[in-house]
């Protein structure tokens, strides 16, 4: 308990965020609207904001493209509180941005199976780790759909059993090499599934026992050798961002680059863009 205090007084910005976090969830939902949601997922003062950071890059495409309805989907539910917070950032997220989202949650629903060799890691993780209450999660659960068995197989069917409109984002949380190349199959249906670039969170690719050759890092490896038009990539932008955060190094992209709207202009009426297209151009 007080090495958890320790470190949490003397963490650069902990305590900054912490008493952040406490004042927004008091603003009156007036001045809440006034503020661009991306500004509060940048500086981390909502809850899991690698998820809201993920949601609202893969909906500003969406609405760039014209679609009204993308999915956000999570891989490793567990106890299902990242989908509680993915349902949370929704809501805000098309208040916003107009888009809406479907959501779907998959999960073996009886915890980890068993580490087939050591790229699974299993000094860290153990058959049957993080189990699900599935009765008690869909108590929770406003919109998502869970998708139980085991990844090999509810990928191969997902899209003609559950016609999801185009993915946007996924939250990759399986913990294990096998498992993450397993789902990563989830990317090979046809191009109308997909946007043209998908926003990633991989969770378990940070620690001291981490490295390049186990985990999800090697599923990254050797999905990117399988293919020269479909990389993940990391997502640098948010590296640079004026809020640092550990999270922001989980920060990944999916780039299918024969995509039939990959090279498609996207940045019609962004202010942003303008003014640095334009800045050359004023005297």
């Amino acid at each position: 308990m007080l090495n958890a205090l320790i470190r949490t007084a003397l963490y650069p910005g902990s305590m900054r965020l912490a008493a952040a976090r406490k004042i927004v969830a008091r603003l009156p939902q007036s001045w809440k609207r006034a503020v661009s949601y991306k500004v509060l997922v940048d500086a981390s003062v909502v809850d899991r904001p690698y998820y809201g950071y993920c949601m609202y890059n893969a909906a500003r495409l969406g609405a760039w493209l014209g679609y009204k309805t993308i999915s956000a989907i999570e891989f490793g539910v567990a106890g299902g509180n990242g989908l509680v917070s993915a349902e949370r950032h929704a809501v805000e997220i098309t208040k916003e941005l107009g888009v809406d989202f479907q959501i779907y949650g998959f999960d073996s629903g009886s915890g980890l199976p068993r580490p087939t060799d050591y790229r699974d890691l299993p000094f860290a993780w153990r058959a049957g780790d993080y189990p699900m209450n599935q009765e008690e999660l869909k108590k929770r659960l406003k919109r998502t759909q869970l998708v139980i068995g085991q990844v090999r197989e509810t990928c191969t069917d997902f899209f003609s059993r559950y016609a999801p409109a185009p993915i946007g984002c996924i939250f990759w949380d399986l913990d294990f090499y096998s498992s993450t190349m397993d789902a990563f199959t989830i990317l090979d249906a046809p191009d109308k599934f997909y946007l043209p670039r998908i926003s990633m969170y991989f969770d378990d690719i940070l620690g001291a026992d981490m490295c390049d050759y186990i985990g999800e890092r090697q599923a990254i490896n050797d999905f990117n050798a399988r293919s020269e038009d479909r990389k993940i990539s990391p997502e640098y932008d948010a590296r640079i961002q004026p809020f640092p955060q550990s999270w922001k190094y989980q920060m990944y992209a999916y780039h299918n680059f024969a995509h039939p709207d990959y090279c498609r202009w996207v940045w019609e009426g962004d202010p942003a863009h303008e003014a640095a297209a334009t800045a050359d151009l004023k005297p």
